[in-house]
C-alpha cells in the first residue's frame, strides 16, 4: 500500500477526533451550552464526555481509516506498536505526520463555536489549578497506561480482539471521572496540540508528550508477554494487511491468523 493512502487516512482519522471529539467537550462545557441547565452535575457530565469521546475513537476504527491505517489517530499508540515491532519505523513517522497534520486540520474548525468554544480554550487540555506539575504528568502516565495496557490485552488475546474498539467509550467515561481536572485526560498528543494552536492556550504543553509517552512505555513493559501475542499494528480490521508495511513473522514465529479470534 502505498504510504500516501495512510498518511490521508490517519490525517482524517485524527481530525474527525479532534473536531468531533472536542465539540463534544463545548457543548458539555462551554459557557451559554444549554446542556449544562439539563446536566447539572459537573461529574456526570465528565462521565458522559469521555464515553462519547471513547465512542469516537471507536467509530473511527470501526470505519474506513480503520481498514486502510489501523485508525492510530494517537502518536502514542504509533509509538507503542513501533516499540513492539509490529510497525516500521519509517512507516510510524508517516502515520505520526498524518496525525499532526490532520489535528491541525481537526481543531481549525472549532473556532467555528465562538464564545462558547473560547470559554473552555476550544477543548484544550490543561493542567488543573493547584497541581504540581508531575502530579498532571502522573495522572497523565497513569491513565495512558491504562489505554496502552488495555490494547494489549484485547489484541493479545484472540477472543478479546474483534471486540477492541469496545474498550474506548468505557474506558475514558472511567478515567475522565476522577482524571480530568488534574490534566484533562488527554492520553493523545495530537489531542491535545490541536485545540493548543487554535486557543493560543500553551501552558504545561509537554506534559501532554512526556505524561503519555512515560504511561506507553510503563505498558509495554508490563504487558510484554500480551505484545508478544499482537499479531498486526492495527485495532480492527485484522484481515487487511498492507503488504510490505506491516512487520513479518521472524524466523521462529508462526504466521499470523488476522482474521482469527
Amino acid at each position: 500500500m502505498n504510504p500516501r493512502r495512510l498518511f490521508i487516512s490517519e490525517f482524517f482519522g485524527t481530525a474527525l477526533l479532534v473536531f468531533l471529539g472536542l465539540s463534544l467537550v463545548t457543548v458539555m462545557f462551554g459557557s451559554g451550552s444549554p446542556i449544562l441547565g439539563v446536566v447539572p452535575d459537573e461529574g456526570l457530565r465528565r462521565f458522559i464526555t469521555g464515553f462519547f469521546f471513547g465512542t469516537t475513537g471507536a467509530l473511527i476504527a470501526l470505519s474506513p481509516v480503520g481498514k486502510v491505517s489501523g485508525a492510530h489517530i494517537n502518536p502514542v499508540v504509533t509509538v507503542a506498536f513501533c516499540l513492539m515491532r509490529k510497525l516500521d519505523v519509517r512507516v510510524g513517522l508517516v502515520y505520526i505526520f498524518g496525525q499532526l497534520a490532520g489535528m491541525s486540520a481537526g481543531a481549525l474548525p472549532l473556532l467555528a463555536w465562538g464564545p462558547m468554544g473560547a470559554s473552555v480554550a476550544y477543548g484544550a487540555t490543561l493542567p488543573g489549578e493547584g497541581y504540581a506539575p508531575y502530579t498532571v504528568v502522573l495522572g497523565e502516565a497513569v491513565t495512558t497506561f491504562a489505554l496502552i495496557a488495555g490494547l494489549c490485552v484485547f489484541l493479545g488475546f484472540r477472543r478479546l480482539r474483534p471486540y477492541t474498539p469496545a474498550l474506548f467509550p468505557l474506558l475514558y467515561a472511567v478515567m475522565v471521572y476522577p482524571e480530568s481536572p488534574i490534566s484533562g485526560t488527554s492520553t493523545n498528543p495530537a489531542r491535545s496540540l490541536g485545540p493548543a494552536l487554535v486557543s493560543g492556550q500553551w501552558q504545561g504543553w509537554w506534559i501532554y508528550w512526556i505524561g503519555p509517552l512515560a504511561g506507553t512505555v510503563l505498558a509495554l513493559i508490563s504487558c510484554s508477554f500480551l505484545a508478544k501475542r499482537i499479531e498486526v499494528a492495527k485495532l480492527y480490521y485484522f484481515d487487511s494487511i498492507p503488504d510490505g508495511l506491516f512487520r513479518k513473522p521472524q524466523q521462529g514465529e508462526s504466521e499470523p491468523s488476522h482474521g482469527k479470534a
